[in-house]
């Protein structure tokens, strides 16, 4: 019953970090605020969003975002206040432009190229075999012949 009681509330934590005094009386704007907190990275943490975090700056970040979401900012615009101050570090999902280009071609460009030097390697090392001319004695071929009859 302990542990089940600890797995709850330890699932339950996440939940925890929006704070009631932080909650929005129009539920749109509220839910457009919790989505935005969704596409943040808190800074301190690592791989929570800011919606989840407990930590003072995410905090900070998620009041942020519902002032400038009161103020009648855009999600766009509230997205791009936050990353010109903390830059593209924060959002949970990177843009596929400039330089984040490079880190997202290559994974795939070191996987195909490590598949490529593994079957030139394999291929090389086998045609060598092949092609190196070693002939087995007359001793090595009457027993290979033996073996093949068993």
């Amino acid at each position: 019953m302990k542990k089940l009681i600890f797995i709850l509330v330890f699932l339950a934590g996440p939940a925890f970090a929006v704070l009631p005094s932080e909650v929005l009386d129009d539920p749109v704007l509220e839910a457009r605020a919790r989505a935005l907190s969704q596409e943040l990275k808190c800074v301190v943490c690592q791989g929570e969003n800011i919606d989840e975090s407990n930590a003072g700056i995410a905090h900070d970040l998620r009041i942020l975002v519902r002032e400038r979401l009161t103020d009648g900012a855009s999600d766009q615009d509230v997205l791009d206040f936050i990353v010109s101050r903390y830059g593209e570090y924060v959002l949970m999902r990177p843009t596929f432009k400039g330089g984040n280009i490079a880190l997202y071609l290559a994974g795939p460009v070191m996987l195909l190229l490590g598949f490529i030097l593994a079957f030139v390697y394999l291929r090389t090392r086998t045609s060598g075999q092949i092609a190196s001319g070693v002939e087995l004695s007359d001793d090595e071929n009457q027993r290979l012949q033996e073996i093949l009859k068993e």
